[in-house]
């Protein structure tokens, strides 16, 4: 009987052992699961979900030379010093070849009248343990009358890791027009020196931050910033023949101004 039994149910023997199988793997991957302490299932994620950590910048001065163009780039040695600050150097420094670059491939094979040039020269201004202020100097030539300017300011908070910049130094935007009022009064003066006319100067000094991003501090004997030399590049307010223009803000009118997470920088 048995054996009949079991030739009646021999061709369903292997869908039954299939089952008995997944019930055990099933059962396995169970006890798996429980035996792995919950702080194990933490770090895992953690771990799959960490993002491995950028590679540092390395500033490397540049000098290149080709029948095409001209390459000349060097850094400031104490921006090696600050990753954070060296990053933002070689940001605007890889922006200016692109622009190169950029040129030389719209050429194709043809072969500038001169050679294009990128001369970019990134200088200490200020170098304190709280502050640390860069100057970038330089010009871009891709063909035309003259080149093209190349001026940024970069002022570092080591303390702080951050930069400081315009779009945050003011506690209120409407601060804006306080400092556009007295930078203005200070352009008018010179403007016919300049070439410059009233109207150029108000468009270039707008009260908005945006208008204001370059600036480097000037510091007293004891490190606090007494005031901010705002930048203008050419053009920005005055004809390219009028060059860099420059105007101190005493910390006398800014300190009122300031973002309170900042004050405690200036006189």
């Amino acid at each position: 009987m048995n054996a009949d039994w079991a030739r009646a149910r021999g061709p369903e023997m292997p869908q039954y052992r299939m089952w008995w199988l997944l019930l055990l793997v099933l059962f396995t991957a169970a006890c798996e699961r429980q035996a792995v302490p919950a702080t194990g299932d933490a770090d895992t994620q953690a771990a799959a979900q960490a993002e491995p950590a950028p590679p540092p910048v390395v500033l490397e001065d540049v000098i290149e030379r080709d029948p095409r163009y001209i390459v000349g780039i060097s850094y400031s040695p104490i921006a090696k010093s600050y990753p954070g600050l060296a990053a933002l150097l070689k940001a605007y420094a890889d922006a200016a070849r692109a622009e190169l670059d950029a040129a030389l491939q719209g050429l194709g094979d043809a072969r500038p009248d001169g050679p294009y040039d990128l001369a970019l020269a990134f200088s200490e201004v200020v170098a304190t343990a709280d502050i640390v202020a860069i100057a970038a100097n330089g010009s871009s030539y891709t063909g035309g009358a003259h080149g093209n300017p190349l001026v940024a300011r970069f002022v570092w908070l080591p303390a702080r890791n951050e930069r400081l910049a315009a779009d945050a130094l003011l506690a209120d935007p409407q601060g804006w027009e306080t400092v556009s009022a007295y930078v203005r009064e200070q352009l008018y003066q010179r403007a016919d020196r300049m070439g410059s006319t009233r109207t150029l100067i108000d468009q270039g000094t707008a009260p908005t931050a945006s208008n204001f991003d370059q600036f480097e501090p000037v510091l007293d004997a004891e490190g606090r910033i007494v005031a901010l030399r705002f930048v203008f590049p050419p053009y920005q307010v005055g004809p390219y023949s009028a060059g860099v223009q420059v105007v101190e803000v005493p910390s006398a009118i800014l300190s009122p101004l300031v973002a309170g997470e900042y004050r405690d920088l200036f006189r």
